[in-house]
Order: C-alpha cells, then sequence, then structure tokens
C-alpha cells in the first residue's frame, strides 16, 4: 500500500496557497504517493473532513487567491480533547505525513503534532512575511503588489484635492507590507509597530513638506501602531490638515497571486515532498539567504525574520 500524505491549508488565507496545494498533490502522486486533501485546516482533521486527491482535483486553480481546501483558525485543536481526536483521525485514516500550509499558528500545530509523533512538514504562507525560520512567506510579494496598486488610486485623489492620506495595511505585529508597500510607492510617512510612534514628529514632517511645496502626502500606516482614524484625529487637531483614511483589509489578501508568490510556493510544495521522501520531517521549507532549504521547527524558531531598519532608513530619506 502505498503512503498516504494529507495536505491542508490553516490559518489566514494567502495568494499561493493553491499553487502551494496543486505542488504538494502532484510531486506527490509522481513519485507513488496516495494523496489527501484536509478540508478547513485544523478543524478538518478533528472532524474527518477527508478526501482523495488526484492530478484532476489540483487542474485549473493556480491563478485564484485563497485555497481550494478552505481554511480555519481551530479552538478545538488547542483543547486536549481536540488534540487527541485529530490524532485519532489521522490515525483512522492511516495518514502518514501532514503538509501543512499557513503561518506561525499553523506550524505550532505541526511541531505539536511532531512531539506527539506525527510526521509533519510545514510551508509557510501568511501575506504579514512575520514567520519565524523563513526570510519570506508565500502571499506577501503579492500583498503588497495590492497595497501598490491602491496607493497609485488614492494618489491620483489625494494630489487633486491636496489631502494628507492615511493608508492603514494589515501588520499586527509586523510592519513587513507597509514598509515595503511605504517605499514602493514612496511613502512620506512609513509607521511600523517596530518602531516607537512619535506623532509631533509626524505633524512636523507634514508640514515640512508642505512648506517645501509638495501639497499632499501619503502615510503609510500598519494596523499594529494604531487606528487609522485615530491618527488622523490627532494630525487634525494639530495641524491644519484634514487627513483622509483607507482602510484596505481583506483586499489585500486576495486576488491572483502574482509569478513570485506562485512559483516560491510551487517549489515549497516540491521540497516538501522532497523532504519527506528523504525521510526528512518535522522542518519548514524555507527561504534563507535567497536559497530554498527545508529547517527542523527546533531551528526554525530560533530565527525571526525582522524589518531592514536600512530599508526603514533609506525610505525617509527618499521622502525627504
Amino acid at each position: 500500500m502505498a503512503q498516504r500524505i494529507a495536505v491542508l491549508s490553516s490559518g489566514g488565507d494567502a495568494p499561493g496557497m493553491n499553487a502551494a496545494i496543486r505542488a504538494v498533490v502532484r510531486k506527490g502522486l509522481y513519485h507513488g504517493f496516495e494523496m489527501i486533501g484536509v478540508e478547513r485546516g485544523y478543524d478538518g482533521v478533528i472532524g474527518g473532513k477527508f478526501m482523495p486527491m488526484n492530478a484532476k482535483s489540483v487542474s485549473g486553480i493556480i491563478q485564484y487567491g485563497g485555497t481550494i481546501l478552505k481554511t480555519a483558525r481551530s479552538e478545538a485543536f488547542r483543547t486536549s480533547e481536540g488534540f487527541i481526536e485529530a490524532i485519532n483521525q489521522l490515525k483512522r485514516f492511516d495518514i502518514d505525513s501532514l503538509v501543512v500550509i499557513g503561518g506561525d499558528g499553523s506550524m505550532a500545530g505541526a511541531m505539536k503534532l511532531a512531539e506527539a509523533g506525527i510526521k509533519t512538514m510545514v510551508i509557510p504562507a501568511t501575506i504579514d512575511n512575520d514567520m519565524v525560520g523563513t526570510d519570506y512567506t508565500i502571499g506577501f510579494d503579492t500583498a503588497v503588489n495590492t497595497v501598490l496598486d491602491a496607493v497609485n488610486k488614492i494618489r491620483d485623489t489625494t494630489a487633486s484635492h491636496e489631502r494628507v492620506a492615511i493608508v492603514e495595511v494589515m501588520g499586527r505585529h509586523a510592519g513587513h507590507i507597509a514598509l515595503m508597500s511605504g517605499l514602493a510607492c514612496g511613502a512620506e510617512i512609513i509607521l511600523l509597530p517596530e518602531r516607537p510612534l512619535d506623532i509631533e514628529k509626524v505633524c512636523e514632517r507634514l508640514q515640512n513638506t508642505y512648506r517645501r511645496g509638495k501639497l499632499y502626502s501619503i502615510i503609510m500606516l500598519a494596523e499594529g501602531v494604531a487606528h487609522g482614524f485615530d491618527i488622523a484625529k490627532i494630525i487634525d487637531e494639530k495641524t491644519s490638515f484634514e487627513p483622509h483614511v483607507t482602510v484596505l483589509g481583506y483586499i489585500q489578501r486576495g486576488g491572483m497571486p502574482l509569478a513570485t508568490d506562485n512559483i516560491m510556493a510551487s517549489r515549497m510544495g516540491g521540497a516538501a515532498i522532497d523532504s519527506i521522501i528523504k525521510g526528512e520531517v518535522n522542518r519548514l521549507t524555507s527561504i534563507q539567504a535567497g536559497k530554498l532549504i527545508t529547517v527542523p521547527y527546533e531551528e526554525a524558531v530560533k530565527y525571526k525574520n525582522t524589518i531592514d531598519i536600512a530599508d526603514y532608513e533609506l525610505a525617509g530619506v527618499l521622502a525627504t
């Protein structure tokens, strides 16, 4: 009987997840594995939502955002009862290895299963690009370009009305999206969770920009800093500007994946299967120093992908 490999997506969706699913399934089939899809993440494991997958199951999905396997954040999996049931279901369906596509929370679940004797692999996928163990996560480039496209439209109105625009993007704990999209669009001010907020300096910079003759400004705000409307209210009170706020929200997660994300997802999916074949399981597929590798979980958690302060400082210089 061929080995059975299951694959699931968990946590927040990210463009490129479908490409990862496709790569895992087709690479697994190519090497003679029986491939199983699990619907709705760890909740699906607990509920026994297992389904056989063949090459046709993943045909025509690579150009779509989201995930054909659906995704969820499972509170039940965090309980001892739910976790035990998940293990029982994996054994009941004779799953030899489980490939998990998702972010830090998804990886924590895979690590917990690995400690209980279940062979797992993790493919990093989150638009925030804030996972341990890797410099790049699937979905990040598409999200940044979605923000860039939105800002280019917002800028037209902002310039026409000589306004200050606050664009609030995702990033509760990490400012990768705000920093890279701010650098790409030439934002005058970038506010990140990793840097202390000095609203006085923000107001001063807006006023200096106006005195230099630039009659509009873009403020790129990561949601983890503060709410955009709260920042706007303070700027309104301290200056003559009346900022307008755009919260981009979930549009950052959707849309057709860009080439970068589909390529990385395909490569990472293939690497996960290769690692299983070699018996090198309980690992994260990772990009470090530009190279695709697999990293044992205990090593991955030591490697944190933080924002590049040099990029942050460069963005400030270029905006002066």
